[in-house]
C-alpha cells in the first residue's frame, strides 16, 4: 500500500520519539513511572555505579571531582561578585546562580557526571558569547558551552565549578533555501523545531536521533553525531557547509558558507565538528537537508548465523542501493529483553540475529517491489529463515519500536554497564561474544545491538545491581579488546570525560600530539571545556 504524503512526512518526522508501550509498567521497577503520553518518561539509571534519574536530581548523583580523584582543579579564577556584575551587564537578567536553577545542567543525560557549577549564563546572540568568552578568558574563568545536554560521556557539564553557557536562547532559523536545501541557524535551535520548520518545505535533517525533542544543533556538530540514517546521509562533516563559531579569546571566526563546493584554503569549520567545544563555541551552522522521502518501508529479517547477517548485508547493498536508508542489527539477546520487560511482540520467531532494513525513496510500489524482491533472495539463498515486509507507517513503527525500545528494556534490568564503539565488520559480533565468556553468569544478561551499517556496535552488560567484579572484568578490557582490532572506543557523544583515558587506544602518538598542539594554538589559557578529551 503506497503511503499518502501526510503519512511518510509524519513517519519520517516523527517516528523516533518516544512509543508508548502498553502495560509496560507492570514489569518494570518502582523507580519507573508512566508519562502522560503512555511513554515511559522517567527511569533511574545506574551506569558504571552512580545512579540518578533523567530529571537529573543532582544530589543522587556523585560529583565528578569525586568520582575521579585523581583530577585537579587547574589553574582558574574563581567566580566573585564583581564577575557577576559583569556578567549581568554582558547578558542582562539572564545569569543564573540559583542552585535549583542550575542543577541539571550539572548533570549529563547518562546520570553519570555531576559538576559543581555555580554561575549559568543564557546568551542570545553570537556577539554575548563573544563578549563573555573575551571576558572568562581575561579572567581566566573556565566554561563550559551546553546545548540540549543529552550526551553520555560527561562532555557537556562541568567537572568542577566552570561557568556554564547555555546555547538554549540560540533558536532562531536565519534563512532556508527551499531549492537548494541549505539551512542557516542559531546552535541552540533544537532538532525537532528544525524539522517543525523544514517540514513545510518537503525537507528534514540528514541525521535523526532518539534525543532530538531535546539535542541541539550546535551540541550535535560538537559531537558529530550520527544517528538511525547515517547510511543513508551520511554524518555532520558531510552534511555541515558552514559554521560560526566563538573562539577562547573572543573573536568569531566566520566560516558560515552555504556552498556546497568551497576549496580555497583549510576547511577550517571542520575543526569544530566533534571537538566538544574544546576549540571554540559554535553559534551558528548551515546544514544541507534532504527531501523527506515519498515512501518508507522496512523488512524485519531473522538469520541464525553472522555469516548470514553479513550475506543479507551485502545483498541488501547491492539489491537496494539508491532507497536503503538503514540497515539495524540486534540479537537473540536484544529482542528478548524488549518482549520480556516491554512486552512490546516481534512478528518472527526466534532466532539468534535480527536486521531491520529501510528503504526511502519517492516511488511507493517501486520501493515495495524491490525490497519484496530481496526477501525472496535472501531466503531463496538461504541467507535469512523468517521475515516480514511492512509499508504501512503503524506497521513500520511497530517495527522500529523492537529496534528503538532496547535501551529502555534494558534498564529495567537494573545496572547497566553501556558501550558504543565501533569496529570492522568481520569482528563486529565477537565483541559480544568473548564479553558473554568474560563476565559469565555474573551479568544478567549481555546484549549486542547498533547501526550495521556504520559497524557501529551497542554493548550492553545489565546486572540486578552495581557490581565491582562486572565492572573490573568490563574495563578497561572491553577498550583494550576495541584497540586491538583496530576500532574506535567512541563511535559517537565523543570522549568527554568518560573516555578521556583511552584517546590512545584510538590514535596514534603523533595525532595525540597535534590534537594538544591545536589546542593549545587555539585556546592557549585552555578555558574551553578543560579536562575533557585528553587524558592527564
Amino acid at each position: 500500500m503506497a503511503m499518502r504524503r501526510s503519512h511518510v512526512i509524519r513517519y519520517a518526522l516523527e517516528q523516533y520519539k518516544s512509543y508508548r508501550v502498553p502495560n509496560a509498567a507492570q514489569s518494570l521497577p518502582s523507580w519507573y513511572t508512566k508519562g502522560t503520553n503512555g511513554s515511559l518518561d522517567s527511569w533511574s539509571r545506574c551506569v558504571h555505579g552512580s545512579v540518578a534519574l533523567t530529571q537529573k536530581k543532582a544530589g543522587r548523583v556523585p560529583l565528578s571531582s569525586e568520582r575521579f580523584p585523581q583530577l585537579k582543579r587547574g589553574d582558574f579564577a574563581r567566580v566573585t561578585d564583581g564577575d557577576l556584575q559583569v556578567f549581568e551587564r554582558l547578558v542582562p537578567s539572564r545569569v543564573l546562580t540559583e542552585p535549583g536553577d542550575i542543577e541539571g545542567h550539572n548533570v549529563d543525560w547518562s546520570g553519570t557526571c555531576r559538576g559543581a557549577g555555580q554561575v549559568l549564563l543564557r546568551p542570545k546572540t553570537t556577539e554575548e558569547v563573544s563578549a563573555i568568552l573575551r571576558y572568562c578568558n581575561g579572567r581566566r574563568l573556565a566554561a563550559v558551552p551546553q546545548g540540549g545536554n543529552t550526551g553520555l560521556v560527561g562532555g557537556s557539564v562541568p567537572v568542577f565549578d566552570e561557568v556554564i553557557i547555555s546555547m538554549s536562547l540560540m533558536d532562531k532559523i536565519i534563512s532556508l533555501d527551499e531549492i537548494s536545501g541549505v539551512l542557516v541557524c542559531q546552535a541552540g535551535c533544537v532538532v525537532d523545531k528544525i524539522n517543525e520548520a523544514l517540514e513545510p518545505h518537503g525537507l528534514m535533517t540528514p541525521h535523526i536521533l532518539g534525543s532530538k525533542g531535546s539535542c541541539q544543533i550546535g551540541g550535535n556538530i560538537s559531537t558529530n553525531a550520527g544517528g538511525l540514517r547515517m547510511l543513508r546521509y551520511g554524518n555532520l562533516h558531510g552534511n555541515v557547509l558552514g559554521v560560526e563559531a566563538v573562539l577562547a579569546n573572543g573573536d568569531v571566526l566566520d566560516c558560515l558558507s552555504t556552498l556546497k563546493k568551497d576549496n580555497t584554503g583549510y576547511d577550517l569549520k571542520q575543526l569544530f565538528i566533534g571537538s566538544e567545544g574544546s576549540l571554540g563555541v559554535v553559534t551558528a551552522a548551515s546544514v544541507l537537508c534532504p527531501r523527506i522521502p515519498g515512501a518508507v518501508s522496512v523488512a524485519l529479517l531473522g538469520c541464525d548465523s553472522f555469516a548470514q547477517v553479513l550475506q543479507t548485508y551485502d545483498a541488501a547493498k547491492k539489491m537496494l542501493q539508491e532507497i536503503l536508508s538503514a540497515v539495524e542489527f540486534m540479537d537473540r539477546a536484544s529482542m528478548e529483553v524488549v518482549q520480556e520487560n516491554l512486552q512490546l511482540t516481534c512478528p518472527l520467531g526466534a532466532h539468534r540475529y535480527y536486521l531491520l532494513v529501510e528503504t526511502s525513496g519517492s516511488n511507493a510500489a517501486h520501493d515495495e517491489e524491490k525490497l519484496n524482491s530481496l526477501l525472496g533472495h535472501v531466503m531463496e539463498k538461504a541467507m535469512v529463515d523468517d521475515g516480514t515486509v511492512a509499508t504501512e507507517p503503524s506497521k513500520v513503527q511497530s517495527l522500529w519500536a523492537l529496534r528503538e525500545n532496547v535501551a529502555v528494556a534494558l534498564r529495567a534490568d537494573g545496572c547497566v554497564y553501556k558501550y558504543d564503539v565501533t569496529v570492522p565488520m568481520s569482528r563486529f559480533y565477537d565483541l559480544v561474544t568473548d564479553t558473554r565468556e568474560r563476565v559469565g553468569s555474573d551479568a544478567t544478561r549481555v546484549v549486542g545491538y547498533g547501526h550495521l551499517g556504520e559497524s557501529d556496535i551497542h554493548l550492553n552488560v545489565t546486572c540486578p545491581q552495581h557490581s565491582e567484579d562486572v565492572f573490573d572484568a568490563l574495563e578497561p578490557w572491553v577498550y583494550d579488546w576495541v584497540a586491538k582490532c583496530k576500532g574506535s572506543v567512541s563511535a559517537e557523544h565523543g570522549m568527554g570525560i568518560l573516555k578521556r583515558d583511552y584517546l590512545y587506544h584510538s590514535n596514534t602518538g603523533p595525532a595525540v600530539l597535534l590534537m594538544k598542539q591545536l589546542k593549545e594554538r587555539m585556546d592557549p589559557r585552555g578555558i574551553l571545556n578543560p579536562y575533557k578529551i585528553f587524558p592527564d
